[in-house]
């Protein structure tokens, strides 16, 4: 069934685990399982199995009765991640408050696995782990896990690369407080991969977010919005005049989001010089040569600005960036594209698209 993976079947070390009758064992398994996602290469079946039990226990999760809540692992060794068969519903979703616990010292994903059926798993009990577990107990912080799970939690995906964390929230925040959120990133650049998930606080609006901003273009993107673990669900009747007003306030959240989204021929790059190397006027030209020829790879490069220091020490706006003008968006968006994220000096290159019209009149104070 799943390829490079290999069943443990907890019961082989452990008599004591007490095997639920095959037909109902077989029905539940989507609601009973978990994925766990950035497993160590030392991990294996059974120190994944004891580590979990250890834990359940520790929380206070075993809700089933004596003994162990683990009754198999999958594990594939290639990429680093297992799925976790609890023996009930109810401590699978306990289990879900295991989000980023550390497994020999590495922080592991707890999610749903991809067969899981939020509607049938509703009447095979809880969805939503206990408000009772003792998460302190292994190190977690009460209150912060289990919050990206369920029904309602919503993918959000066709993000454009460079919007941070602060502007995604704030595009979904404009329907209401999130009860959960996360933006997920490349785990060796730190980098956004352009997709988020999240759950708002008030479940009713979670249909009206969706359909209000899937869809939606965002520079060169266009936004995927839906319920996770669903297709995209229509609003009910009642919800239409709130819906139409939430399209509305999309639509002028967008205008926030155009400097530095929609494409023009002017690319700005951050976090690539400081003031003080721009200051001896040898490497300055140095600089001003090593850009040329680096943006002139991806188009027709016009010009190349990078504001300097005034020497009296005077505030200059731009310093610190450089702007490069292209013949076209084709060479533009190539560029940016190429050097958003690439590190200069150890730090990685933030890439945006700037307004022709602020560049022309020399205002680079964005």
């Amino acid at each position: 069934m799943f390829p490079n993976m290999l069943p443990f079947a907890v019961g082989q070390f452990n008599p004591l685990v007490m095997q639920p009758q095959a037909m109902t064992q077989q029905a539940t398994r989507h609601a009973r399982r978990v994925y766990v996602g950035g497993l160590p290469p030392s991990a294996n079946e059974q120190s994944v199995a004891i580590y979990f039990n250890q834990v359940m226990a520790a929380i206070g999760g075993n809700t089933a009765g004596p003994g162990d809540a683990v009754l198999n692992v999958y594990i594939n060794h290639d990429k680093k991640f297992a799925f976790v068969e609890m023996r009930s519903v109810e401590e699978a979703s306990n289990a879900m408050a295991l989000d980023g616990i550390l497994f020999e010292g590495a922080p592991v994903k707890v999610r749903r696995p991809t067969d899981y059926n939020p509607s049938l798993a509703a009447a095979l009990g809880p969805s939503q782990p206990s408000g009772n577990l003792n998460l302190a107990a292994v190190g977690l912080t009460p209150g912060s896990a289990g919050g990206l799970e369920g029904p309602d939690r919503i993918f959000v995906g066709g993000l454009p690369y460079y919007f941070t964390e602060a502007q995604v929230r704030e595009l979904l925040e404009s329907f209401g407080p999130l009860r959960g959120f996360d933006l997920v990133k490349d785990r060796e650049t730190g980098n956004s991969k352009g997709y988020a998930f999240c759950v708002y606080q008030d479940l009713n609006v979670t249909d009206i977010a969706c359909a209000a901003l899937n869809g939606i273009k965002m520079g060169d993107k266009t936004l995927t919005v839906r319920r996770a673990n669903q297709g995209s669900a229509q609003p009910r009747p009642e919800q239409e005049n709130i819906l139409l007003q939430a399209q509305q306030q999309v639509q002028l959240q967008k205008l926030v989001y155009q400097v530095g989204a929609l494409p023009t021929k002017v690319v700005c790059l951050t976090q690539v010089v400081t003031a003080d190397e721009l200051k001896d006027d040898e490497e300055y030209e140095d600089i001003m040569e090593d850009m040329r020829m680096e943006a002139g790879k991806y188009g027709n490069l016009v010009k190349v600005v990078i504001p300097r220091p005034h020497p009296n020490g005077e505030p200059i706006a731009g310093v610190g960036k450089v702007f490069l003008e292209y013949a076209d968006i084709d060479g533009s968006t190539k560029a940016k594209t190429a050097m958003h994220g690439r590190k200069f000096g150890g730090n990685p290159v933030v890439a945006s698209f700037y307004p022709e019209n602020k560049f022309a009149d020399e205002d680079y104070d964005e």
